[in-house]
């Protein structure tokens, strides 16, 4: 089942409709004033009609994509909206520029808000997903839509449940080893971390959730939403967990703006859900190939 040439150019074309809807044309309507500001609605850079024109650019992205990659739309047009929220990421600065903007004492009230924020952003990818399934309401054939209500009916909740919780843990436990910066002791919280490079976010949060996917794909047999819903979680987990007020006030006191208590608090919230989404679809076709290859090898 290895990759055609015509399917690799399908795959391109839709992620460049996305990097050029979204990451170029749209990236206006959520760009830092500052050279190394971060993309973020705690920036107040984003206005509420910015997001507005930023859910459309990502519909359209989903339906022009959708027709670009035919007759696979469904499967390969879904790239195309988080291929675009990548690029913000990518373009943005790290958590470390948002940090350096709040002062020590309200790092604590910005954290809290910034646990909701992946939300927002998991909504623009629904949004390109919408445009995809327009797309293909408006191309359907009868029998493939009744194929794919039968699949979904029968699909199990405990099973969804599980997948949900189970890409959370796998993809906070993988980022935090895979996103590595310097690690140096800290005799109250163990050890804090540096910021990672750009680079290192980027395989971190691609590749734990490539593997958060597959796991649940080959056990659970289950959909990419179920990861892809998780990325919106991960960040707010994390917080939880290792951005407790304690915490965040004993890194502001002990340690530069740099350092952080888990990796997965170091990346942005858009980094997190577009990266993640991406990597959670290759996961997700992963781990088809792989019990085709164990099926037919």
């Amino acid at each position: 089942m290895e990759l055609s040439l015509p399917m690799k150019l399908r795959i391109a074309a839709s992620a460049a409709v996305g990097v050029v809807l979204i990451g170029i044309l749209a990236w206006p309507l959520g760009a830092p004033p500052e050279p190394f500001g971060t993309v973020s609605l705690l920036t107040g850079t984003i206005s509420p009609v910015g997001a507005i024109v930023l859910a459309l650019l990502a519909f359209l992205a989903g339906f022009i994509a959708y027709f670009i990659s035919w007759p696979y739309g469904r499967e390969i047009g879904i790239l195309a909206a988080p291929a675009g929220l990548a690029i913000w990421g990518i373009r943005s600065g790290r958590m470390v520029s948002l940090i350096r903007h709040t002062a020590s004492a309200d790092q604590p009230k910005m954290f809290a808000a910034l646990r909701w924020e992946p939300l927002f952003w998991l909504a623009i990818v629904a949004a390109g997903f919408a445009g995809v399934l327009l797309a293909q309401k408006i191309c359907r054939k009868p029998e493939s839509e009744k194929t794919q209500q039968k699949s979904s009916s029968g699909q199990n909740r405990v099973n969804v449940i599980i997948a949900l919780a189970a890409s959370v843990l796998i993809a906070q436990l993988c980022i935090s080893a895979f996103a590595q910066g310097v690690r140096l002791p800290d005799r109250k919280l163990g050890s804090v971390l540096a910021q990672p490079a750009m680079e290192q976010i980027v395989y971190a949060v691609f590749v734990s959730f490539g593997l958060a996917a597959f796991v649940v794909k080959k056990f659970l047999n289950v959909s990419y939403i179920w990861p892809i819903i998780a990325t919106a979680f991960v960040t707010a987990f994390a917080i939880i967990s290792h951005g407790r007020q304690d915490t965040l006030l004993h890194l502001s006191s002990h340690w530069p703006a740099v350092f952080f208590s888990h990796a997965a608090i170091s990346i942005l919230p858009v980094q997190m859900v577009s990266l993640g989404t991406l990597g959670s679809i290759a996961g997700y076709w992963m781990g088809i190939r792989y019990n085709y290859w164990r099926k037919h090898g």
